[in-house]
């Protein structure tokens, strides 16, 4: 029997979300149906309510959750119900020419839930990045539910969904930071605190945070930065050299999502060094003018990180456990907790910088 239950809807573009009745059918064959336990409020679903990234409408936001499992279709093997799960918006396909090369972290035929989810009135929902987990019960494909160690706390496990797993993979995978490396991250909100937490992790010697906000500074201060640059005062490349004895960073993370920041990224990087964009731009922004001389001439490497060139199944249970073991401080990027029936605010918030996280408990 399909059940009946509250979610946060985007009904139209630059229009305050608002919390209404959708019907979450029964899980059907390779789906699961998840009670959600908590989801983080992401910039990604701003993007959605904005029109940035479609015009769907109407649009079932959230997707950054964790919960446990309610039902199974008809064969699911990777999940039962009770499972506790994170919710992943990258459910390999392992058909397409990415996963055929063992490159299943470049899939772009990722599964989502056949079934639609829908208003009262029949309306079909489009959920946001295939999950739609602003809601107390949401269906999705088995692959976009990977089981992890219960004892981690929803509101935390859950970021790992999108921010704090784009963030960290951006530094870990995409950028490959090593020990006795050192790496500049420039926007200093939850995936760049993440990118330093994983570089931290990593052994990184020096780890740089570029920020305008004071307040964010502080924040990478807290996740592991052993330096920190206001950019609104001082010219962060000529700051990132003087701190890497005159050569530039290792790796250089931008995860503001705006061309001038790409560029301060590759002009702050070190010879053949890398530079990871992270950040998510607009479709109207176009790449920096950079001189293809200065392109050719510095070598190295600029890699867009797609969640971190994340694995669900590989990188969830591995950071839930550092989490555990107390190694990863997940529960850091939770600045609040909410309602549904909060939403809204949290996005003003978010726009202001007043957090890291605000997150949606269920």
């Amino acid at each position: 029997m399909s059940e009946r239950v509250r979610g946060v809807v985007a009904t139209g573009e630059k229009q305050p979300v608002s919390v209404q009745t959708i019907v979450v059918p029964d899980p059907g064959p390779g789906e699961v149906t998840v009670r959600v336990q908590a989801c983080g409020v992401c910039h990604t679903d701003l993007h959605y309510r904005e029109g940035g990234i479609g015009q769907d409408f109407p649009y079932l936001l959230g997707h950054e959750a964790a919960g446990v499992v309610d039902a199974v279709g008809d064969g699911v093997t990777s999940v039962a119900p009770g499972d506790f799960v994170v919710l992943n918006w990258r459910a390999v396909c392992g058909e397409c020419r990415a996963c055929r090369r063992g490159r299943p972290w470049y899939c772009f035929a990722t599964h989502n839930a056949a079934q639609p989810m829908t208003l009262d009135d029949g309306t079909a929902l489009s959920p946001a990045l295939g999950i739609g987990a602003f809601a107390e019960k949401t269906l999705v494909a088995a692959g976009q539910a990977t089981k992890v160690d219960s004892r981690a706390k929803p509101e935390a496990a859950g970021l790992l969904g999108c921010g704090v797993m784009a963030g960290f993979g951006a530094a870990a995978h995409t950028g490959q930071i090593g020990r006795d490396d050192s790496i500049a991250v420039f926007g200093c909100g939850g995936v760049g605190n993440a990118a330093i937490a994983a570089a931290k992790l990593a052994g990184a010697h020096t780890i740089i945070g570029v920020d305008l906000d004071p307040r964010k500074l502080e924040w990478a201060t807290e996740f592991g930065a052993t330096h920190t640059v206001d950019a609104s005062k001082t010219d962060p490349v000529d700051a990132i050299r003087s701190l890497t004895n005159g050569d530039g960073a290792d790796v250089c993370i931008e995860a503001v999502g705006r061309p001038e920041v790409l560029k301060q990224a590759f002009y702050a990087r070190d010879l053949a060094g890398t530079v990871v964009q992270v950040g998510v731009p607009t479709p109207d922004m176009a790449l920096p003018d950079i001189p293809m001389i200065d392109f050719f001439g510095r070598g190295g490497a600029l890699k867009p990180s797609w969640y971190g060139d994340c694995l669900p199944t590989r990188d969830f249970p591995t950071l839930i456990d550092l989490h555990l073991q107390g190694r990863f401080p997940l529960d850091k990027f939770v600045s609040e907790t909410i309602g549904l029936d909060d939403v809204e605010d949290a996005f003003h918030k978010m726009e202001r910088g007043e957090v890291l996280r605000s997150v949606v408990v269920l």
